[in-house]
């Protein structure tokens, strides 16, 4: 019987086991962490059949045949790369997936930001077309669930991050789209040009490219890499980038794709250029996979917006709290400032990413009238506000202060909006973005209910 060794805990991990176990193999699933959870995971594992060892550090043996990476392992530890080096297969759970759906059509969605919303939104249109094509890798289920469901999938709607590109060397969608490019998880890929080739690797094998035209780095780089490729542009007709016939663009507020009107611009509930940039590639995939117009508008005109991202959640005695939790670097969280009306009260900070923060700093000089900064980043972030000459701010620490003084500060300042839109990671208070989101939600939540 072969033997897989599967690292992390987490849903993919879980995941890969299972589809494993269910094709014949021996399997064992590791986590270099412990706790009840986990322990109640490994319990349920364990009678499955499915060996689990906690608190542990991965090192090859000799009688493994497979090794399977979750999303948020670095490729290039020493276990790994000596894993490789031995010659056992170690592959991702994105790339365990593919080679059991190989037989689905799929639509692979990467970027630096934007690639969430693009993905949630292509789901939302497949499913108005009465198709089966649940979202899943960074959002909705891992890939791994979809190859172990009993009814397979019509289409495979993905969202792959740079990791799980790194770690699936024959992944190869119909469709693969291009969001956004910009610097980030530069302390895992050391250099742009690493990142970019790394994205580059998904649309090198697949058969359709979408790419974002507004993009300036795209613009730059990518115009000449591939011979089947669809650009988008919210710029209108003039702006695209190659064939027009293939475009995919705003004119006159209306959607155009591939010659053809789609739907009309403010259908979209979504606030933002860069939604609108997102729509674009979105209502790509679904008239490149035939799905017709009128789905097409439907399915937009019904999507909401994904939680953690320009999320609204409430009115407090007139001014909105919108979680943007999901902007967890300087790229992502300058568009969440675009995109909602000034005056802005801005909750700020995290774990510190590495990157380009001019063009934030430049919107918080346009439309913040007072930042509050939370977590390991706050004292850096502080720093920077004081490079710029912007001095309404304080150090909150965390959530719960930030957001009972942003409704304080909010009537002193006349804010319209309290954002949390941090331009950092998570992981220096909570487990994940969408931890710190819902902290934030339940913390703003309460204000109406104190309120009554």
């Amino acid at each position: 019987m072969s033997k897989a060794h599967i690292i992390g805990l987490g849903k993919s991990g879980v995941a890969a086991a299972r589809l494993l176990k269910k094709n014949g193999w021996e399997v064992e699933l590791s986590d270099r962490n412990t706790s009840d959870s986990l322990q109640q995971q490994k319990q349920q594992l364990t009678q499955e059949g499915i060996a689990v060892k906690l608190d542990y550090s991965f090192e090859p043996e000799t009688s493994l045949d497979l090794v399977v990476v979750s999303p948020g392992v670095p490729w290039d530890v020493p276990a790994l790369q000596r894993s490789r080096e031995t010659g056992i297969e170690t592959i991702g759970e994105m790339e365990l997936a593919w080679r059991y759906l190989k037989s689905c059509s799929w639509v692979g969605i990467t970027g630096t930001n934007g690639k969430t919303t693009t993905t949630a939104l292509t789901a939302a249109i497949f499913k108005t077309a009465g198709l089966y094509a649940p979202a899943c890798g960074n959002i909705g289920y891992a890939a791994c669930e979809l190859a172990l469901s009993e009814t397979p999938p019509d289409w495979v709607i993905a969202e792959v991050s740079s990791y799980q590109i790194e770690s699936s060397n024959t992944l190869s969608p119909q469709i693969a789209v291009w969001t956004t490019f910009t610097p980030d998880h530069l302390s895992r890929h050391y250099s742009l040009e690493n990142y970019f080739n790394i994205k580059a690797g998904l649309l090198n094998r697949s058969q359709i490219q979408i790419l974002n035209g507004d993009d300036y780095y795209l613009r730059q780089n990518a115009t000449n890499l591939w011979h089947n490729t669809y650009w988008t542009s919210t710029q209108g007709k003039a702006n695209l980038v190659g064939d027009v016939a293939k475009g995919i663009y705003i004119e006159d507020e209306w959607v155009v794709a591939l010659g053809e009107r789609i739907i009309p611009v403010e259908s979209l509930q979504m606030l933002g250029n860069h939604n609108q940039q997102n729509l674009l590639m979105a209502v790509a995939v679904a008239k490149l996979a035939g799905i017709e117009k009128e789905a097409i508008a439907e399915g937009v005109k019904n999507f909401s917006g994904v939680p953690h991202r320009l999320e609204y959640i409430c009115s407090w005695n007139g001014v909105n709290f919108i979680n943007d939790s999901k902007a967890t670097n300087y790229d992502a969280a300058a568009v969440g400032l675009r995109a909602v009306p000034a005056p802005v009260l801005l909750i700020a900070g995290g774990k510190a990413k590495e990157g380009n923060d001019h063009d934030w700093l430049r919107q918080i000089k346009e439309k913040v009238v007072f930042v509050l900064l939370i977590g390991d980043a706050a004292e850096f972030l502080a720093k920077r506000l004081q490079k710029i000459n912007f001095r309404h701010y304080e150090i909150v620490e965390n959530m719960e202060r930030a957001v009972i003084r942003g409704a304080a500060l909010s009537k002193k300042y006349d804010a319209k909006v309290v954002l949390l839109s941090p331009a950092c990671a998570s992981f220096d208070q909570y487990q994940n973005f969408e931890q710190r989101g819902d902290n934030f939600r339940q913390l703003s939540l309460a204000l109406n209910q104190k309120k009554r």
